[in-house]
């Protein structure tokens, strides 16, 4: 799920509410769900199974016999937050029209919109805190967040520009690039409490997507991907031709001298 919905809060002052006897326990997605709103509110160090148990109403021995111990639940509330968040490859499919350009600034919209979410924020804030000492939660973020969407933005480079991967940039570099500078920037200043508003975040997903395409001189030009590959075409014909013409000359004197 990539809306940020169905985000369980706790209060951390409250006081907690008991099952009665002959309750159903919480299932394993309730109690997953309080345990990553505890550990994003305070830090995986200052979030103890105690405190777990009594925002779930939940007996330590049936935790510890779900997942053993709180690195455990820890990387499993993780790991179900990561999938519930990426953003399907299909509804990126979905919006791809002829306009490359257009394209991608669909797929900026969402993935922006996405990574912005109080859900995405969360995600971003954990897993930056906490993959430094845990880089297996680090590497399963990467593979299972970004992988997916990198994989599918290479593709899409593939299909609708001249990228191989023998050449520089390749398309995984550029889907790499993608990310980083027109989807990254907002994320980044949000994950250190700097919010900007939807006018800011609109404008700088604009400026940065036609810095991706056309470089840093023509950010504010009309023009297509195409013409910056017909020029560096046009100027290779000359260099061949001019080439081709020192060839001749030169033989020309070689001839003159013999």
């Amino acid at each position: 799920m990539d809306d940020g919905a169905n985000i369980i809060t706790i209060d951390a002052g409250a006081t907690p509410t008991r099952r009665g006897p002959g309750r159903p326990s919480r299932s394993n997605a309730e109690l997953l769900d309080l345990s990553l709103d505890l550990f994003a509110r305070n830090g995986f160090e200052r979030t103890s199974i105690d405190a777990i148990c009594a925002a779930a109403g939940m007996a330590k021995r049936t935790v510890y016999a779900r997942y053993g111990d709180k690195g455990t639940l820890f990387k499993a509330a993780l790991e179900r937050a990561i999938d519930r968040w990426i953003v399907p490859i299909e509804r990126l499919r979905a919006v791809e029209v002829d306009d490359f350009e257009q394209t991608l600034a669909r797929i900026a919209e969402i993935l922006v919109a996405n990574i912005m979410s109080p859900a995405g924020l969360r995600l971003l804030r954990l897993t930056n805190a906490e993959s430094g000492l845990m880089p297996d939660v680090g590497a399963y973020a990467v593979e299972h967040g970004t992988g997916p969407t990198l994989a599918y933005l290479a593709d899409l480079f593939r299909r609708k520009t001249d990228l191989r991967e023998d050449g520089l940039p390749n398309a995984h570099e550029a889907a790499v690039a993608f990310l980083h500078l027109v989807v990254g920037g907002p994320a980044n200043n949000a994950a250190w409490g700097v919010l900007p508003g939807q006018e800011a975040i609109d404008r700088h997903t604009r400026y940065s997507l036609r810095i991706f395409l056309h470089g840093l001189g023509g950010a504010g030009a009309e023009t297509d991907m195409g013409a910056g590959r017909a020029a560096l075409e046009e100027d290779n014909l000359r260099l061949k031709k001019l080439l081709a013409e020192t060839m001749i000359q030169l033989d020309q004197a070689r001839d003159r001298s013999a």
